[in-house]
């Protein structure tokens, strides 16, 4: 840093874009750990150059976010494949309080668990360029510097991601109204332990996922089927009644319930909704993802 610079004045230049440069990083990982250290990173890279020398700072930040959040999916991945069972993302939840600017920048409409889930099946550079491009109006030069390839290979990579992740996507609903009145019917159903009430809310064809990373008890393959699902859910709350509390909180963007017992939270639900039915439950138990979530 130059002799010229001046740290506090830095440092709000860095806070005025730190919620951005979060919202990319969680998007590269799925992981709110693992978000938080690739912007500290990004923050020290930004401590040791002048700003002056920078014209656009918010791009700064978001590329050097990005390729960082490039380098830290490419480790996780590595460790994801000795995870026991199922990987999903480190949920982002928020109570019924109205959120912050950053909280709705934080849990706009691309960051849905189900969205994040398919994304888990891109290649790190497909991935950071789909987001970039399609969520963060990268244009394919700018792509082009960042990952070191040509325009053309870049708008190649945004279009395969983007055919992969609609195939798999696109028929879940973006209806919040549906997704509250489904969430509460599901939250009621395990409360009540009324398994023809869950199976109702589901679909024929749903997927339950459960992680619980070998450190809280869960499925170690996905579950298909509603029959299945409703009889997986029916059994713990008719084993349960009366233990479980469903409560009501939205988990990244869409209505969807925390599961606590003696005061204690078990597990974080997200639903993916299609055609007025729960199509996919994600179930997050691994007590390490759960241990930003506040009560």
């Amino acid at each position: 840093m130059t002799a010229t610079a001046k740290p506090a004045e830095n440092d709000a230049i860095f806070e005025r874009h730190r919620a951005r440069a979060f919202s990319v990083a969680y998007r590269i990982v799925g992981s709110v750990s693992d978000a938080e250290d690739v912007v500290q990173e990004a923050w020290l890279r930004w401590r040791r150059i002048d700003p002056a020398t920078i014209r656009n700072p918010e791009a700064w930040l978001v590329t050097t976010t990005a390729r960082l959040g490039i380098d830290a999916l490419r480790a996780a991945r590595a460790r994801r494949e000795t995870y026991v069972g199922p990987w999903l993302p480190e949920p982002m939840v928020e109570a019924d309080a109205e959120p912050t600017p950053e909280d709705r920048l934080a849990l706009a409409d691309d960051v849905s668990m189900a969205l994040l889930h398919v994304l888990e099946r891109l290649a790190p550079e497909e991935r950071a360029a789909f987001l970039l491009h399609d969520a963060f109006d990268y244009d394919y030069g700018e792509l082009a510097a960042l990952l070191g390839k040509s325009e053309a290979a870049c708008r190649q990579t945004v279009s395969r991601a983007r055919r992969r992740v609609h195939d798999e996507h696109a028929r879940f609903d973006t209806s919040a109204r549906e997704h509250a009145r489904l969430a509460a019917a599901f939250g009621n159903a395990i409360a009540t332990a009324n398994p023809q009430a869950l199976i109702e809310c589901l679909s024929n064809d749903v997927v339950f996922y459960s992680d619980g990373g070998g450190k809280a008890i869960a499925a170690l393959n996905p579950i298909y089927g509603a029959d299945k699902v409703g009889r997986f859910f029916a059994g713990i709350a008719k084993k349960e009644q009366g233990v479980f509390e469903p409560c009501p909180v939205t988990v990244n963007g869409r209505p969807g319930l925390l599961l606590v017992k003696d005061e204690k939270l078990e597990t974080v639900l997200a639903f993916a909704v299609a055609d007025g039915r729960i199509a996919a439950v994600y179930a997050m138990r691994n007590p390490d993802k759960l241990a930003r979530v506040r009560l």
